[in-house]
């Protein structure tokens, strides 16, 4: 792990990272749905609770692998919050979800971890349920966007048409836009909002 893996481990670094555009990084979700309405929520990498507070009304289950950003969660926001690696979690538990949040997380997977951990998602996937995934694009051209993709502590920021394709290999792709992320009225990252539900075997 590097040094600035380390220190973004920190909750606080984290929240404090996060702070100036985990808003704006939510903003296409909450245009389209109404979380008061969400049911059961599945929040997968939730790190220290960073978007908890956006479904103080569902049934919240939050998850990740870093027992610090677990428990500084507990601290600060109800719902649940459990330590576990997703794939794992998502084999031993038999709950479903209506609402799947997949928050920049597939960027620091390659593809085949990113197609082993959507389909054993897909198992916790209500009938009527819907994943909800946001990431990072890397985009084609040079540039200060691109540059900070690339600086981002995921490896795996992936190009649009990309991110369509991979997708679409395990869920069937309702809604598909892209979008820039902002921080003081300075564009910063490309992201991707992509809504999918189970695609059948």
């Amino acid at each position: 792990m590097s040094f600035i893996d380390r220190v973004m481990e920190q909750p606080l670094v984290y929240r404090l990272w996060q702070a100036p555009f985990a808003a704006r990084k939510l903003a296409p979700v909450l245009s389209r749905q109404d979380l008061a309405k969400a049911g059961r929520v599945l929040d997968v990498a939730c790190g220290p609770g960073t978007n908890a507070s956006q479904f103080a009304n569902a049934n919240y289950v939050g998850i990740d692998v870093n027992d610090r950003y677990i428990k500084t969660a507990q601290s600060r926001y109800p719902g649940q919050f459990i330590t576990a690696d997703a794939i794992q979690w998502s084999a031993e538990t038999a709950d479903e979800f209506d609402f799947i949040l997949v928050n920049s997380f597939l960027h620091h997977l390659d593809d085949d971890e990113v197609r082993v951990l959507l389909r054993s998602l897909r198992t916790r996937l209500a009938p009527q349920g819907k994943f909800h995934i946001l990431e990072l694009v890397l985009p084609d051209s040079l540039g200060v966007a691109r540059t900070l993709a690339r600086l981002d502590r995921g490896h795996y920021a992936r190009p649009l048409e990309d991110w369509r394709s991979l997708l679409s290999e395990v869920l069937h792709i309702e809604w598909f836009e892209p979008y820039k992320l902002t921080a003081f009225r300075i564009p910063c990252w490309h992201m991707v909002y992509a809504v999918g539900s189970a695609r059948p075997e």
